[in-house]
């Protein structure tokens, strides 16, 4: 058996790291992707490979020249790789195809190395190695029969998304034997050059095969890999290969986009799993051709719809593209002090000039802070301008019902000091009650009351990016509204305010549900040794780590072995160096599973 690898191109969409140099020695947390392969290779008893170059050719020989004496690699070069595909860089390696059974891979993959040896033990002489499809992967794509072999390598042109559950990806890596090779496959890879040219794909060959060969096919399952043809391919591959430690870091630095990573479970982001309904998806698929290609509606028509749906007048509300834009556009305007609970939501102290804020540590009272202690607060601090409250807290979950907002934003009111009121978690506080005070009558009342809600986390459309602000401090919401441009939002952002009037009743068993299951999650921390939860009344809980784990180390325990993905608070300002997790509340049979988890780390 002998490896033959394929990399002459040019690999142009990798920009500046591959303009003098071939995919394969772009470097992947610190290593050569080339020195990944060969690796795998030789850890599976392979010692013949044969590599393919062109496009950068010196510099891999240099740099292999010196590496890898126990394997013998022997050098083809496509000499007019520029204008060539891979068909004609494997028809130049066809008289080593002849002489020995093969692996073919493509130089531009990393991968798990146990996938090697399990090619090379399958029973089929001829075989196919496949993942199954995810919707961000591109190049060939096969269906399977039950006995695994492949049936059809599906075109281009009559790909069908409805299908992808049936669809498995090429992992562009093949065991050939030398009878296959001399008999059937390279007559047909010379007639198919013959016929259509140098600039083609050899798996063209091995489409038109199919109806006459049987190729089996070896699914990879939970195994990882990834192929590297952009940058973007390399940071998430960088990312699947990387230690544990190094796994965290980079995933919490992406801020966001797991749907490329479709294995992980976030514990770490708050969206509501319930919402939006299965009814309501569909209606927005429905519109979804008009909705891509249409511009959305101004921002006067937004708020006109947002007014509708929280029971105010437009000229009291704001349209977002998310609460962060609003919070920035907001205290660009807010003058003099601030005061802020802290540990809090970063967004906040991000927004604001340091010299501005006035930190209210809920961390010295374990987070059961009082309205009056609020107010003690800021009539000790002479010159604070605004308060920040958000209700429920984030981190920690410490709520104020709605009497007791009153209480506050009256007191504020007698000394002149503006609530900033985030809500975005006020719909998870209690079942069958209304805590929001975006109000018409509340709103007029108190001019110094400005409220921020995002409906990414509660109604569950993070990824549409919508939130808003509101007050009856019509200079405050004049120079937000100035600060925005026309179309702030997009049409499926559009789309969704104005429809949601009739999905209240769904929306709101969606929280009732969640509030449910985190009472369950509570009482299954509760049961975990080494947490200690905080009674919450957001879609999150916050715990106190004992002194068995460090922090640090469960999460990235976790994230490794199962996946998970949850929020270490400890370096977060206002904790004061103690240990604590954010967990966020999934759906009830995610949050058995992380139970299950801890219980498993608690023996």
């Amino acid at each position: 058996m002998q490896a033959i690898i394929l990399a002459a191109g040019v690999g142009r969409r990798m920009g500046k790291l591959t303009q003098d140099s071939t995919k394969c020695m772009v470097v992947l947390n610190g290593r050569r992707i080339i020195e990944y392969t060969l690796d795998a290779i030789r850890a599976a008893g392979i010692k013949k490979v044969v590599l393919v170059i062109g496009h950068g050719a010196e510099e891999v020989r240099s740099f292999l020249s010196t590496r890898y004496q126990d394997l013998n690699i022997e050098y083809v070069v496509n000499p007019i790789y520029a204008t060539s595909n891979n068909i004609y860089s494997l028809f130049l390696a066809r008289e080593y195809l002849k002489n020995d059974d093969n692996l073919l891979l493509e130089s531009d993959l990393i991968f798990d190395q146990t996938i090697i040896p399990d090619c090379l033990n399958a029973a089929s002489p001829n075989l196919i190695v496949v993942a199954k499809y995810e919707s961000w992967m591109d190049g060939t794509v096969v269906q399977l029969d039950a006995e695994q072999s492949v049936t059809r390598f599906i075109p281009k042109e009559n790909f069908d998304w409805t299908q992808t559950n049936q669809y498995f990806k090429t992992v562009n890596i093949y065991k050939l034997s030398k009878d296959f090779c001399q008999n059937t496959f390279l007559p047909f890879l010379e007639t198919y050059i013959k016929v259509k040219g140098l600039n083609e794909y050899y798996e063209e060959v091995f489409k038109l095969l199919t109806p006459l060969h049987t190729f089996k096919a070896l699914a990879i399952e939970d195994k990882y890999w990834y192929e590297i043809d952009t940058l973007q391919d390399l940071e998430i591959a960088s990312l699947l290969f990387s230690d544990s430690k190094t796994k965290s870091h980079l995933l919490q630095k992406r801020f966001g986009g797991y749907w490329r990573f479709p294995k992980i479970k976030d514990f770490c982001y708050l969206v509501n799993p319930y919402f939006p309904p299965k009814l309501m998806l569909e209606e927005i698929k429905a519109s979804f051709s008009t909705l891509i290609s249409a511009y959305p509606s101004g921002l006067d028509t937004q708020n006109m719809m947002a007014a509708s749906i929280f029971n105010c007048e437009p000229s009291q509300i704001t349209v977002g593209n998310g609460a962060s834009e609003l919070i920035r556009a907001l205290f660009s305007h807010i003058k003099g002090k601030i005061g802020i609970p802290v540990p809090t939501f970063d967004e906040y102290p991000g927004s604001i000039a340091k010299q501005q804020l006035i930190e209210f540590s809920s961390f010295k009272s374990r987070f059961q802070y009082t309205v009056e202690d609020v107010l003690n607060f800021c009539r000790q601090e002479k010159e604070l301008s605004a308060f920040i409250l958000i209700n429920p807290d984030n981190p920690s979950g410490h709520f104020f019902p709605k009497s007791q907002l009153i209480q506050l934003v009256e007191g504020l009111q007698e000394m002149s000091i503006k609530l900033i009121l985030d809500e975005s978690f006020v719909d998870f506080a209690e079942i069958n009650e209304n805590h929001s005070l975006i109000d018409a009558e509340i709103l007029q009342r108190y001019e110094n009351l400005i409220v921020i809600k995002s409906l990414g986390k509660s109604y569950g459309v993070a990824g549409i990016r919508l939130g808003v602000v509101a007050s009856s401090n019509t200079q405050i919401i004049a120079e937000i509204k100035n600060n925005l441009p026309i179309w702030n939002i997009n049409a499926f952002a559009e789309c969704f305010l104005q429809i949601f009037d009739k999905y209240t009743a769904q929306y709101r068993k969606a929280c009732e549900q969640l509030i449910l299951d985190r009472q369950l999650l509570f009482r299954g921390l509760n049961d975990i040794s080494f947490l200690k939860p905080i009674n919450s009344s957001a879609n999150f809980i916050l715990c106190e780590m004992s002194e068995k784990f460090h922090p640090e180390f469960l999460v990235n325990k976790l994230l490794d072995e199962k996946w998970l993905l949850i929020k270490d608070c400890s370096d977060k300002r206002g904790f004061e160096n103690n240990s604590y997790l954010r967990i966020a509340v999934r759906n009830t049979a995610d949050n058995n599973y992380l139970i299950q988890c801890l219980k498993d780390m608690d023996t």
